[in-house]
């Protein structure tokens, strides 16, 4: 008995559009795989490295990023930025985000200096912390942003004090006249002065964006062997 086929138009271009839909978000998906592969071993070299010393010359992001640095200087005190909706262990806070001028250096960096709770009586009112007087000694990891979060209503520019819920670096340079290193610091030492330093370390999810180009790429598969067999089974019942 021969075997028919019956093709049917519809179907077809509903077939194609899936499996060219599957394939193109499977792929897009493993190149996002790939990516953090690719973070994840910048994290581990620059982990190895020994920490970038700061004296004042200018770096791009791409050579600070990732790396461990120490930086001697004099924060800024009467610029600090809160940085909001920043939760740490399920409680509302910022982060404190302050220049630091670098010794020997016109320039300076935006240091991230840790993490403080909301007063939840008052929440313009910021929680006490300690700011040294003098030259300081810090470390930590230079990371190109503050990191973001979705903004809810109007952005507040950056001012000294100012309670915003995102600061670009140079947002913080061009209102404060200030030179800054086009990268901010996750300060990681030190621990008297009331801020807790504990960061969220960069999310990958490997695996997650593995797991969803395997769904993509099933879909395309199902779509294309459903349109076959369909296909089968109507020129089957076409030639009874």
């Amino acid at each position: 008995m021969r075997i028919a086929f019956r093709f049917k138009l519809v179907p077809f271009i509903a077939t194609v559009v899936l499996v060219a839909l599957g394939i193109a978000l499977g792929q897009w998906q493993t190149r996002r795989a790939e990516q953090k592969l690719a973070l994840q071993a910048k994290l581990a070299a620059a982990n190895a490295q020994a920490p970038l010393r700061l004296d004042g010359a200018l770096l791009t992001p791409e050579q600070a990023e990732w790396r461990r640095v120490a930086v001697r200087g004099t924060f800024v005190a009467n610029w600090p930025v809160y940085l909001d909706n920043r939760p740490h262990g399920g409680q509302a806070g910022f982060y404190v985000a302050m220049p630091l001028r670098i010794e020997g250096s016109n320039r300076h960096v935006l240091v991230l200096r840790g993490w403080l709770p909301v007063d939840a009586a008052r929440r313009q009112r910021i929680m006490p912390y300690a700011t040294p007087a003098g030259p300081v000694t810090i470390e930590g990891i230079a990371r190109r942003d503050a990191g973001h979060v979705l903004q809810l209503g109007d952005a507040v520019p950056p001012a000294p004090g100012a309670i915003v819920q995102n600061a670009e670096v140079a947002q913080v340079a061009a209102a404060s006249g200030l030179q800054l290193l086009p990268f901010v610091i996750q300060q990681t030492s030190g621990g008297t002065d009331g801020l807790v330093r504990d960061w969220p370390s960069p999310e990958l999810g490997v695996d997650k964006h593995r797991g969803y180009a395997f769904q993509w790429y099933a879909l395309a598969l199902t779509a294309l062997l459903f349109y076959i067999i369909t296909g089968f089974i109507s020129g089957r019942k076409q030639n009874r």
